[in-house]
């Protein structure tokens, strides 16, 4: 069974915690008073990615829902020790995100090496948005990577399916790693 290690971040008030709570099924989807979190919160659950090496198994996910304040910066080195992948989380209604967004991405992808497909970038659409899910104006290092819209009040199930797509493809960059780590010992 694979073990990966999911990190959520970005900018404050993105929706990180409500999007972890609902992957999770930690809590139902409620709105209520924001309450930022303090560094990294760490829920631990198990789901079936969609698309992994082939058959169905089961992957034990560790979901970081890490603190969108800068004051956190100190940790970020062991937040990020042993990543498995990155999910950028953002609210497509804060024009200044867009442009974080890129500060978060140089520091967590870029600085550790990571390929596209285990990075996902989610335009989180809080109750009452008026955005709509156009194409945002994306700096060209982030329009390669996979972005979804995400309604939990419009679409619960295809948020949830495409973090499971997601998932697969983390789960099979894990895999083709372990493979070229047993050939190198191999041979």
């Amino acid at each position: 069974m694979f073990k990966a290690k999911i990190l959520f971040i970005g900018p404050s008030e993105s929706g990180k915690t409500v999007l972890a709570n609902f992957l999770s099924d930690t809590a139902e989807y409620v709105g209520g008073e924001y309450r930022p979190t303090q560094g990294v919160r760490i829920l631990e659950f198990e789901s079936q990615p969609e698309g992994g090496s082939g058959d169905s198994t089961t992957c034990e996910v560790e979901l970081w829902d890490c603190s969108g304040d800068l004051k956190f910066e100190t940790c970020w080195p062991a937040v990020m020790k042993d990543a498995s992948g990155v999910v950028i989380i953002f609210n497509p209604d804060v024009p200044s995100h867009l442009k974080e967004i890129e500060t978060w991405h140089s520091i967590f992808i870029a600085s550790q090496g990571f390929q596209d497909n285990q990075c996902l970038l989610i335009a989180h659409q809080k109750p009452g948005s008026g955005v709509e899910d156009g194409r945002l104006p994306l700096a060209s290092h982030l329009s390669r990577l996979l972005l979804i819209h995400s309604n939990l009040e419009e679409d619960p199930e295809d948020v949830s399916q495409a973090f499971c797509r997601y998932l697969g493809n983390v789960v099979n960059t894990m895999s083709e790693s372990r493979e070229r780590e047993e050939m190198s010992i191999i041979t």
